[in-house]
């Protein structure tokens, strides 16, 4: 795994072994990026379930003004720490080490995120509680794109119950990138 683009492109990125987290591909991660190039410099993002980091990282690497990671797994969050430390990115990241819905609650009240990237472990059914927290909170306004990654059977029936909705979505092999934001009303 590696940065893909940016000022710490190529740089190569360390995970954590095991099946705890499950990186996004160097591919998708490509995909995913240049569908958000426009959006990603000077914005604010938000990175839930961050795994080994490589997503907020990438935002950094990318022109995001800040970034904020979530991941409540020791190994990861120390695994985050050392690819900021690596990339020198880390002065304009926030690492929360705590899970996600408890982040949504801590950071409530704080000026909404351009963008939020969440990648829960699938098959958990994270995804409802985690959107409709999120819907809630002052973290999204109008503007704000909420991008979930997700398996391809993962159900997302309740989303019009949280106010969001799905605008764009990409479908990969084993898993898909659906693009929200707050229905107008």
């Amino acid at each position: 795994m590696r940065v893909i683009a940016g000022i710490a492109r190529s740089m190569p990125l360390q995970t954590i072994e095991g099946k705890d987290t499950r990186p996004t591909t160097d591919r998708i991660k490509e995909t995913l990026f240049n569908m958000l190039q426009n959006q990603v410099p000077g914005s604010r993002f938000l990175d839930l379930f961050s795994g080994s980091g490589g997503i907020g990282i990438e935002a950094l690497s990318r022109g995001a003004a800040e970034a904020v990671l979530v991941e409540k797994q020791p190994k990861a969050c120390a695994c985050i720490k050392k690819n900021l430390e690596f990339t020198k990115l880390a002065d304009r990241a926030v690492l929360m080490e705590t899970d996600a819905l408890t982040a949504i609650r801590r950071l409530d009240g704080s000026s909404p995120f351009d963008l939020i990237y969440m990648d829960p472990p699938y098959a958990q059914g994270l995804e409802q509680d985690t959107l409709a927290a999120l819907a809630k909170s002052t973290l999204v306004n109008m503007d704000t794109v909420v991008l979930v990654e997700a398996g391809l059977d993962t159900d997302f029936s309740f989303l019009p119950q949280t106010g969001l909705e799905i605008f764009r979505e990409k479908r990969y092999k084993t898993n898909r990138h659906l693009f929200c934001r707050k229905e107008d009303i």
